[in-house]
């Protein structure tokens, strides 16, 4: 009898089991067959290009991605206003070695980095003095005074997750501006942020201190940080001549898109899934992070097509201004505050269109071990990491309200090639791995609003 008895308890969980696994391979069949994101990516790339926070490209990525949503049919598709920093780039920056014994005067790749004071139209000549990132600048100390530092930490070549060594050489490019300015250094050069040695240089943000000058800040690509190492270890005077016509315009108006499939059963019950629409000026912002945008709307379109109704709400959500100050997050987080909107889990996919290996999170445990329990219907698909801790910049202000916060975790080796570069365009983004992510988002999506988490 308690044989029968056990049978009993067990065979509907197992047909449950079934039912999950036939309705994720149902969505990784339908997007690998007819998915819309390798054409709406196209798009958002080939017809917009690059997004920066206040521009015009910005602002008709906002319009594009609303009407979009509303040809899909969502239930609800809106703007959230939200006020972002309009920093321009201005004209040509420019790095040059103007003294050099054994190559005379030589201009390096560079690019100003963002929300960065210009030089001016006369530019900036200075002595040049090389640390290895924030400890080298410490240990330099008042040596910086009246001299251009150049920061020249490397990302760690050994660390498997390049985004740990990232993490390990960013904050030389975050804050090495204003930490040099507080030694009196008059500007920065810095290495870019990749882990591979090329003539691309990266951009990427930066923050001053507002007790210290504004300095100028410009990163140059790795081959020419090696080079300019090695000068300087053969010529201690030598010199740099630094323009840049960064300027800071304010803050403008733009918004969060966010397109809505509300819930059948518990509607108060929100996921959020989404990525940044706002990109670098340079490039055309294709992993990152255009990837993520549109496989979050593929998440929604794909239960529009498939014709699912889901237990609780699941939310689109473009959010504005996380490459130079976050904005965008914030508010989208203040907003759900003031509303009393309950998210019980919010993804992001920022790590480019890659291939999908698994999903970061942070969380409570027992958040985390549902996340971990549906491993096996993932890996079908090659899909097996969920021990990973992370989330998401542009879903971190909600961390505050209680929901597991994930992050869509594709293969990252190639990442940091294109990252905050000109290279970041459509043409370097594969369709097949692009769709595996959308299928991976979506399917983590269904598992989480049908049995919550």
């Amino acid at each position: 009898m308690k044989k029968i008895l056990l049978l009993l308890c067990l065979f509907p969980l197992g047909l449950f089991a079934q039912s999950h696994e036939e309705k994720i391979k149902t969505i990784f069949n339908l997007e690998l067959s007819e998915g819309h994101t390798y054409e709406n990516l196209r798009y958002l790339c080939k017809e917009i290009g690059h997004r920066l926070s206040g521009s015009p490209q910005a602002a008709a990525a906002v319009e594009y991605t609303r009407q979009l949503m509303e040809s899909y049919g969502f239930d609800t598709v809106y703007l959230q206003p939200v006020m972002v920093p309009h920093w321009v780039r201005g004209g040509k920056d420019e790095v040059k070695i103007v003294n050099s014994n054994k190559l005379g005067t030589l201009e390096l790749n560079a690019l100003a980095l963002g929300n960065t004071q210009g030089t001016g139209p006369s530019g900036l000549l200075g002595d040049v003095v090389e640390v290895q990132g924030l400890d080298g600048l410490k240990v330099l100390g008042e040596g910086a005074r009246g001299k251009i530092v150049f920061f020249n930490q490397p990302m760690d070549p050994t660390l498997i997750n390049t985004f740990q060594a990232y993490s390990g050489a960013v904050g030389q490019r975050g804050s090495g501006a204003a930490e040099a300015a507080k030694f009196g250094a008059k500007g920065v050069i810095v290495r870019s942020m990749s882990n591979r040695i090329d003539q691309i240089p990266h951009t990427g943000n930066q923050r001053y201190n507002p007790d210290y000058p504004e300095i100028p800040a410009l990163a140059i690509s790795t081959a020419d940080a090696e080079l300019l190492s090695e000068l300087l270890q053969e010529q201690s005077d030598l010199k740099v001549f630094l323009k840049s016509e960064g300027e800071m315009k304010g803050e403008v108006l733009s918004y969060n898109v966010i397109g809505e499939i509300r819930g059948t059963e518990i509607p108060e019950e929100i996921i959020a899934v989404g990525g940044h629409l706002d990109s670098w000026d340079v490039g055309e912002g294709a992993h990152d992070d255009g990837a993520g945008c549109i496989q979050a709307i593929e998440v929604l379109r794909l239960y529009k097509q498939l014709g699912w109704k889901p237990k609780r709400t699941i939310r689109a959500v473009m959010w504005m201004n996380e490459e130079n100050g976050l904005a965008g997050g914030r508010e989208y987080a203040r907003v759900a505050k003031e509303k009393g909107e309950k998210h019980i889990a919010a993804i992001e996919s920022d790590a480019g269109g890659f291939l999908p290996l698994g999903f970061s999170s942070s969380g409570t445990p027992d958040q985390r071990g549902k996340l971990a329990s549906w491993r096996e219907l993932f890996t079908p698909y090659n899909i097996w990491k969920f021990d990973v801790p992370g989330g998401g910049a542009d879903i971190g202000p909600l961390r505050d309200q209680g929901p597991i916060l994930i992050g869509l975790h594709p293969d990252s080796q190639r990442y940091f090639i294109y990252h905050h570069t000109p290279a970041d365009v459509f043409e370097v983004v594969d369709q097949r791995e692009l769709e595996l992510g959308a299928a991976a988002m979506t399917a983590l999506v269904y598992l989480i609003e049908q049995e919550g988490i």
